[in-house]
């Protein structure tokens, strides 16, 4: 017989507003802001010849690499564009992070180009010709680091992003939890426009299929355990995939597989559970972290005909499928907003931080004291079977 497990610390109460109506208005609000907003000019390969990011030393770099279903692009600072490409490409930036860098935040420029000595820069950008050379500059990459850090991040953005915008955003995320491992971004094609969602959603399934693609390839390099961590619409393509790689018998193959960390999912709740009765636990453990006040998930539900999103469920709901839910509703102090505080609040990345360092993979007969001890002070909600 399964019993549920209940973590609850919280340091402070809020007046978020109950109403539904409101809610609706806020997210509502939200999407006006976002889009009467000027984007984000792309960055990626655009040095500035008068502070080039090399000659910052007091700067942070990170080498990412990038597994993608985009198209390649001419336009300055693209990289690689909305348009869904056949082929999977392999390519690799590397990301200044500026001195004056605050966690949570992500000091991206307004304008180019980017003044490395107060924000993010990207450069140094490389197309691989084929798997091999993908291969050998991962394993140079891991090399530098130590045995027992020889990990892999595979993160999976979600709706609305451009290869800059998920660039860096891993990439802060990489600085903020002081991942000790190797970042591997798979970018697929999305729009990277608000109105695109139908847009991105097939793209997300146009992508699935190539994520055993990429899984082959990132198998043939000497990771020693990898790590899912999906934003997003990032987490249905990979809730997709999994299963995709459950029935076929290809699931974890390797045994490398560590955990699966599913950000703000934007999954419709009933699929969740056809995932899950496919899934199981062949998957090991799967995270959710999730939010009642996500604004972008209110949004997604109403354009679903109102089914409740996965980033947005009960976590009573949610631990009955067998996953570990971790309630973010009472985090208030993200940076990027409500849909993005894995990355927008420094409590929860130094959270992150630890259980991918310490390899914390919290055996059952263990977990409840393991994770009492890593959330300490932390006002979530963390729930389990």
């Amino acid at each position: 017989m399964m019993t549920r497990t209940f973590l609850r610390l919280s340091r402070r109460s809020t007046d978020r507003p109950k109403s539904f109506a409101l809610k609706t208005l806020q997210a509502f609000c939200l999407a006006v802001f976002v889009v009467a907003c000027s984007p984000a000019p792309d960055l990626i390969g655009i040095d500035n010849p008068n502070v080039p990011a090399d000659s910052v030393t007091t700067a942070t770099r990170h080498k990412v690499f990038i597994t993608t279903t985009r198209a390649q692009s001419e336009e300055l600072g693209e990289f690689f564009s909305g348009a869904r490409s056949p082929e999977v490409g392999l390519a690799s930036v590397d990301v200044s992070i500026p001195p004056n860098h605050v966690s949570g935040e992500l000091e991206r420029p307004k304008r180019l180009p980017p003044d490395p000595r107060k924000e993010f820069a990207v450069v140094n950008p490389i197309v691989y010709a084929n798997d091999s050379a993908f291969i050998r500059s991962m394993n140079e990459e891991l090399r530098k680091r130590p045995r027992g850090n020889r990990d892999v991040l595979f993160f999976i953005h979600g709706y609305n992003n451009s290869t800059s915008d998920a660039v860096l955003r891993l990439a802060q995320f990489v600085e903020d939890t002081d991942f000790q491992g190797v970042p591997v971004l798979f970018d697929w094609a999305s729009a990277d426009k608000l109105t695109r969602y139908v847009y991105d959603l097939n793209s997300a399934l146009i992508a699935r299929a190539k994520l055993g693609e990429i899984g082959d390839v990132l198998a043939r390099t000497n990771a020693e355990h990898y790590t899912i961590f999906a934003h997003s619409m990032g987490g249905f393509l990979t809730m997709e995939a999994l299963m995709d790689a459950t029935k076929t018998g290809r699931l974890n193959y390797t045994g490398r597989l560590r955990n699966i960390v599913l950000a703000s999912p934007d999954v419709d709740m009933d699929l969740f559970r056809t995932h899950m009765e496919v899934i199981g636990n062949k998957a090991g453990d799967i995270f959710v972290l999730h939010s009642e006040d996500d604004a972008a998930l209110s949004v997604s539900r109403k354009l679903a005909g109102g089914v409740p999103r996965v980033g947005a469920a009960d976590s009573d709901a949610l631990s009955a499928l067998g996953v570990v839910a971790i309630d973010l509703s009472e985090i208030d102090d993200s940076a990027s907003g409500s849909h993005s505080k894995f990355a927008g609040s420094p409590e929860i990345v130094q959270l992150l931080g630890y259980g991918l360092n310490q390899h914390a993979q919290f055996d059952r007969s263990h977990r409840a004291s393991s994770i009492t001890e890593l959330i300490a002070g932390i006002p979530v909600t963390i729930a389990f079977e």
